[in-house]
C-alpha cells in the first residue's frame, strides 16, 4: 500500500515566470508539519493539463527532492494518450517518485477492453505502484468494478481512487478486489462512507486547506472513534460544498490565496470565481474558523 490516511491533491502555485517553486516548497513543509500522509503532485487539482511536460517533470523532481522520503510522493502521469502516459510515468520513475496516479482516458475515452489495455500498457512500462483514477464526472468514462478487479491482479496496480460518487459501486469494488488492494476516496464529502466499506483513505482537495482535520477524520475511523470521524465529516460538509461550488481547482486555489498561501493565478481555461460564489466561499471559510 502506497499510503494510508490523507493524501493531498496538491495545487500547483504559479507566478509570471511559470511554477513558483519557492511557494511550492513552503506547501510541502506545511503538509508534512500538519500530518498529511502523502503528496499527490501534478494531478488534475494541480492543473497538470495546462503544464508542459518539462514543467510537470520539474515539479515532480522538486517535490521528490524536497520531501526526501519523509512521506510518499505520488506523481500524476495520466493522459488520454496511452504512450504519452507511458513517457510521463517512466520519467517520474526516473526522478524518484514513490508511485503514480493515472486517470482514465478522457474525451476519446475507451471501451472496457481499451481501458484494460491502457492500464496494462502503462503498468508494464514501469516498476512503480500505480493508483488508477476513476472520475466519470470529469472524463465521461466509468471503470466497472469487474474491470478494477481484473486490473488489480497486475502486481504494480495497487489501488484505485474512486470518485464516481456511487457508493454501491465502491462497495462492489471492495467486494471483488484483494484485501491488500487500496481504495481511496476521490470525494471529500463521502470520505467516511467510503472508509466504512473498506477504504484506505482519501486523495483530497479539502486537505489543501484542512490537512490536520482530513488526516484526523481518517484515523479516527481507523482507531474506532466513529463518533469523532462523523463529527469531522459532517462539520466540514459546508466548507467542502463551498470548495466545489465551481469546477475544481478554482475554489480551492481561491481559498488558499484568501488564506495567505499566495499560490498565484489559475491558468486558462480556468478563470476567477463568480462573485456570488466567492462570497459563499469566504463565508464558509469564516464559519469554519479561518481568518481572511
Amino acid at each position: 500500500m502506497l499510503f494510508k490516511g490523507s493524501g493531498v491533491a496538491l495545487v500547483t502555485p504559479f507566478n509570471e515566470s511559470g511554477v513558483d517553486f519557492e511557494t511550492l516548497g513552503k506547501l510541502v513543509e506545511y503538509h508534512i508539519t500538519n500530518n498529511t500522509d502523502a503528496l499527490i503532485v501534478c494531478g488534475t487539482t494541480g492543473e497538470s493539463t495546462t503544464m508542459s511536460d518539462d514543467e510537470q517533470l520539474s515539479v515532480i523532481k522538486y517535490v521528490v527532492d524536497k520531501v526526501n522520503k519523509r512521506i510518499p510522493v505520488i506523481a500524476g502521469t495520466g493522459s488520454n494518450d496511452t504512450m504519452h502516459s507511458v513517457h510521463l510515468s517512466q520519467q517520474a520513475e526516473r526522478l524518484g517518485a514513490d508511485g503514480l496516479l493515472v486517470i482514465t482516458p478522457y474525451y476519446n475515452k475507451a471501451n472496457q477492453r481499451g481501458l484494460k489495455l491502457h492500464f496494462e500498457t502503462i503498468a508494464k512500462s514501469v516498476n512503480l505502484p500505480i493508483i488508477m483514477y476513476n472520475v466519470p464526472g470529469r472524463t465521461c468514462m466509468n471503470m466497472k468494478p469487474s474491470l478494477v478487479a481484473e486490473l488489480a491482479k497486475i502486481d504494480n496496480i495497487v489501488a484505485v481512487k474512486e470518485a464516481s460518487g456511487d457508493l454501491a459501486q465502491v462497495a462492489e469494488v471492495a467486494r471483488l478486489v484483494p484485501d491488500d488492494f487500496a481504495i481511496y476516496s476521490g470525494n471529500d464529502d463521502s470520505i467516511l462512507q467510503l472508509l466504512s466499506v473498506g477504504g484506505s483513505g482519501v486523495i483530497s482537495v479539502l486537505a489543501n486547506v484542512c490537512p490536520k482535520e482530513t488526516h484526523e477524520l481518517v484515523y479516527k475511523f481507523f482507531e474506532g472513534d466513529l463518533k469523532g470521524a462523523k463529527k469531522l465529516q459532517l462539520g466540514m460538509k459546508p466548507l467542502i460544498d463551498a470548495l466545489f461550488i465551481e469546477v475544481n481547482p478554482i475554489p480551492v486555489k481561491t481559498a488558499m490565496n484568501l488564506l495567505g498561501f499566495n499560490v498565484g493565478k489559475l491558468r486558462l481555461p480556468l478563470a476567477e470565481m463568480d462573485n456570488n460564489n466567492l462570497q459563499v466561499l469566504k463565508q464558509e471559510l469564516i464559519n469554519f474558523g479561518f481568518k481572511l
